[in-house]
């Protein structure tokens, strides 16, 4: 463990306990602050994502919602320097609970990146990989079966069922992105982040994301970061918009586009800054 993570940990000796579960919430943050050195990155952040949803955060660059992103897979552990404080649970449990296994967690909140990374395998074993280190296959069969409905479930089978063999980093930008995802959904997750997924892609492949994202919120929770406010109103049933580190607003996203509370919200929507 890190230097970082184990201040992480070390943080949660005494542990506050955890909320219970609001019904229908499947995570939620209190109070959720993160330095990076002596900068506060995030100021008391505070919001609850409903299951089965896609939360969109938006907000200028450097306003704090991939900070607050990372958070939610304890990704910012990697980041030196960087400190959590505040609460956040799955399912009502503290997700920074020492006794947590993080291993566990990132399973259980999967994460998409902006850019496509495909590791330097095949199609078949980018998306064999997780379930091959979780143990979830016992027999090839089991692995084949759980390879299929992961690219299934990313609409990208019929695409590359005769190519299983052949490099995932060989398919176009769209593809690569959705093998990414096929990747995140074969291990089961609760929870797919998605950090800016479409930025890299042409307007096809957006859509076709796009689409797909409306389809995985049947099965998952979805939390979208994006800059594109057209595709925060298209995906998102509720939208999030973050300011120099503060969370700003948090509503439907339906209101928050036609109906901003906040003078900053109005601002950003109308185009008057960001």
């Amino acid at each position: 463990m890190n230097a970082t993570a184990t201040q992480l940990a070390d943080r949660r000796d005494g542990a506050a306990p955890a909320l219970s579960a609001a019904p229908g919430i499947k995570m939620a943050a209190r109070d959720v602050r993160v330095h990076y050195g002596e900068k506060e990155a995030l100021h008391g952040v505070s919001i609850d994502i409903p299951e089965n949803e896609v939360l969109a955060l938006i907000g200028p660059s450097g306003c704090g919602k991939s900070t607050f992103l990372r958070c939610l897979n304890r990704m910012n552990d990697t980041i030196e320097g960087a400190r959590v404080s505040g609460t956040i649970t799955l399912d009502g449990e503290d997700i920074y609970d020492r006794r947590l296994d993080v291993v566990q967690l990132r399973a259980r909140v999967g994460m998409v990146f902006q850019k496509p990374n495909p590791f330097p395998k095949s199609i078949f074993d980018n998306i064999a990989y997780g379930p091959r280190i979780h143990g979830m296959a016992s027999s090839r069969d089991e692995l084949e079966a759980i390879v299929q409905r992961s690219l299934e479930g990313a609409g990208l089978w019929k695409e590359v069922k005769d190519r299983l063999n052949e490099p995932g980093t060989g398919l176009s930008g769209g593809q690569q992105q959705r093998l990414c995802i096929a990747r995140a959904i074969a291990v089961s997750p609760e929870v797919i982040l998605m950090d800016e997924p479409c930025s890299a892609l042409d307007p096809i492949a957006t859509a076709i994301i796009e689409e797909l994202i409306d389809e995985l919120r049947r099965d998952y929770t979805i939390v979208i970061v994006t800059h594109n406010m057209q595709q925060a109103a298209r995906v998102s049933q509720k939208t999030a918009f973050f300011h120099l580190g503060d969370l700003v607003e948090h509503t439907a996203t339906e209101e928050i586009f036609t109906n901003p509370k906040d003078e900053r919200t109005q601002g950003y929507i109308t185009g008057r800054f960001g």
